[in-house]
C-alpha cells in the first residue's frame, strides 16, 4: 500500500516506538461512535431539551450539562444517560482490535464505554483500568496494558467527569491523572485517535507542557478526517470552505503542542493506517518452523550450524524470533539466538527470543491435536515472517514429510505472513517452495525479487552459509 510522504514518515517512526516499548494511545469519542455509541451531542440532547434548548445551536456541551445540574439541584439524570448510553453490549471495531494486537503498554481516553478494555481482553491481555485517583495507587499482576479513563468509566457513571465545575477542578480532584499523563506525554509518543481537541483538560496539560520545555517537546500525531463536501456537516460550498478553513487553524495551531496531523479522506484510511502499522511491526518478528531427524543432503553438524547462524544474525539484524522447539532445529534456534543475546546483552534482549513449546498431553476435553493447532495459530499469529527449513520426521522407521510444518506454512499464508523456504534443506520446505511458484505473485509485492532469492534458497551448489546470506538479504528487502 502506498502512503503520502508524511503518513510513511509517521508508520516508520510509530513502528520505531512500538519496537522500543515507547508508543502510546490517546482515544476519543471518534474511535468508538463507529461501534455505535452515540457522540457528545447525542448524548446531551434529552438534557437540552429538558432545558428549552436546541442541541444543534448549542456547542458548549459542558456547560450544557452544568446548566442541567444547576436548574435540577442533581446530576442524577446525566448519569442515567450515561449508563444507557454506554452500557449496552457493542462489538468492538477493526480499529480497537489492531489497537489491542499491538504491543502499548498504556491507553489514555476520555471515553466512558468498555470497548478498549474488551478488545485487549479477546487478546489475551491483561488491562489494568484506572478511572479515578484511588486505583492509580494500586497495579494489577501481570498487566499488559494501563488504560487511563481520566474521564470515568460507565460502570461508576455518577462520578463521570461532564459539568463545567467538574471541569474547572480537575486539576485538583484529579491531579495525579494529570501528572501521570504529563510524564507519558514527554516520555512516549502519542498517537490521538477519535479526538477533536477541544477537552479542556488535555488542553491544560498540553499547553503546560509547552510552556516547560518549548522546543523540545516530544512529537505526536493525530489523524484527521478533511471536510467532505456535501455531507452532513459541509452541506454547501461556504459551509465546506469555513471548516476547511477552521482545520487548517487547528491544525496549525497544534503544532505548538508538537503534535502533527495527518490528513485522510475517509475513515476507512485511518483502518488501512494501522494495519500498516501492525503489518510493519510483526514484520520484525521472524517465525521459523521446521523439524529434522535426517539433514540430507547436507551433514547434520553443518545443518546445525546453518541454523544456528540463521538464528544469530536474525537477532543481530534486530528481530525478534518466534520458534516452537521443533524436533532437530530448535535447539540451534535457540542457542543461536541466546549466542547474539549473551555477546552483547547492552545491544540485544533475550525478549528477542520467544519460545512456545508444545503442549505433550491433552488440556480438558480437547485432543493434542487440536491444542497444537491452536498453539501455532497463536504462535504464528505474533509474526509477519515465516521461515522453513527441512521439515520432516521419523514414522516407523520411515522418513515422511512433518505434516506440521505444512501446517504452520498453511496458516502462515493464511495470516498474511511472507513465507520463505529453504527449498534445498528438503521435504516440507522443498513442498512449500513447489506449491509457491506456480503462484508466486499472490505471495509476494516483488514476486520477480523473491524468485531469485528463493531460487538460490532451492540451489544445492549454493553454499549455507551463502544461504544465511540469502535470507537476511530477502529479509532486508521485506522490511525496507
Amino acid at each position: 500500500m502506498i502512503f503520502d510522504r508524511e503518513t510513511e514518515i509517521f508508520i516508520r517512526d510509530y513502528v520505531k516506538d512500538l519496537n522500543e516499548g515507547t508508543a502510546a494511545i490517546f482515544a476519543g469519542a471518534g474511535l468508538s461512535i463507529p461501534a455505535g455509541f452515540v457522540n457528545w451531542q447525542e448524548l446531551m440532547s434529552e438534557i437540552a431539551f429538558d432545558l428549552g434548548l436546541d442541541i444543534n445551536v448549542e456547542s458548549d456541551l459542558v456547560s450544557l450539562a452544568q446548566f442541567h445540574v444547576n436548574e435540577n439541584r442533581t446530576r442524577s439524570k446525566i448519569s442515567r444517560k450515561i449508563l444507557e448510553e454506554f452500557i449496552e453490549e457493542t462489538e468492538e471495531t477493526e480499529n480497537h482490535r489492531i489497537l489491542a494486537r499491538l504491543p502499548i503498554s498504556s491507553v489514555w481516553t476520555t471515553n466512558y464505554d468498555e470497548l478498549i478494555e474488551k478488545a485487549f481482553l479477546a487478546e489475551g491481555k491483561v488491562s489494568d483500568t484506572k478511572h479515578n485517583v484511588k486505583q492509580l495507587l494500586n497495579n494489577k499482576p501481570k498487566r499488559d496494558v494501563v488504560i487511563f479513563k481520566m474521564h470515568g468509566d460507565v460502570s461508576c457513571p455518577a462520578e463521570a467527569i461532564i459539568t463545567k465545575e467538574q471541569y474547572e477542578q480537575y486539576h485538583q480532584t484529579h491531579e495525579p491523572f494529570i501528572n501521570a499523563l504529563t510524564g507519558e506525554l514527554t516520555t512516549k509518543t502519542f498517537l490521538f485517535l477519535g479526538f477533536s481537541f477541544t477537552d479542556p483538560n488535555l488542553d491544560y496539560v498540553l499547553s503546560r507542557l509547552n510552556f516547560r520545555y518549548s522546543e523540545d517537546k516530544k512529537q505526536h500525531y493525530c489523524i484527521t478526517k478533511r471536510p467532505t463536501l456535501g455531507d452532513n456537516n459541509n452541506p454547501d460550498q461556504a459551509t465546506y470552505d469555513y471548516n476547511v478553513r477552521k482545520q487548517e487553524l487547528i491544525i496549525n495551531d497544534l503544532k505548538r503542542y508538537g503534535i502533527k496531523t495527518l490528513l485522510v479522506d475517509g475513515y476507512e484510511e485511518i483502518t488501512n493506517i494501522l494495519k500498516e502499522i501492525e503489518s510493519r511491526f510483526k514484520k520484525k518478528t521472524i517465525f521459523i518452523s521446521g523439524s529434522a531427524e535426517v539433514y540430507n543432503p547436507y551433514e547434520k553438524q553443518e545443518s546445525i550450524e546453518f541454523i544456528h547462524k540463521i538464528s544469530r544474525a536474525l537477532i543481530e539484524g534486530n528481530f525478534r524470533v518466534v520458534n516452537g522447539f521443533g524436533w532437530g532445529v530448535g535447539s540451534s534456534v535457540i542457542n543461536g539466538a541466546l549466542e547474539a543475546i549473551y555477546s552483547k546483552p547492552l545491544k540485544y534482549s533475550d525478549a528477542q527470543l520467544i519460545l512456545r513449546p508444545f503442549p505433550q498431553f491433552k488440556t480438558g476435553d480437547k485432543d493434542l491435536s487440536v491444542l497444537w493447532d491452536e498453539y501455532r495459530h497463536k504462535m504464528i499469529s505474533l509474526s509477519g515472517i515465516s521461515i522453513f527449513l527441512f521439515g520432516n520426521k521419523n514414522v516407523d522407521g520411515e522418513i515422511v514429510t512433518a505434516g506440521g510444518v505444512i501446517r504452520e506454512f498453511e496458516i502462515s499464508h493464511a495470516f498474511g505472513n511472507i513465507c520463505i523456504p529453504v527449498a534445498s534443506t528438503g521435504h516440507a520446505a522443498q513442498e512449500i517452495y513447489e506449491k509457491i511458484l506456480p503462484s508466486i505473485d499472490s505471495y509476494y509485492q516483488n514476486s520477480e525479487a523473491a524468485k531469485k532469492y528463493l531460487e538460490k534458497l532451492a540451489d544445492e551448489k549454493v553454499s549455507l552459509d551463502e544461504k544465511v546470506q540469502t535470507v537476511i538479504d530477502f529479509i532486508s528487502d521485506l522490511t525496507k
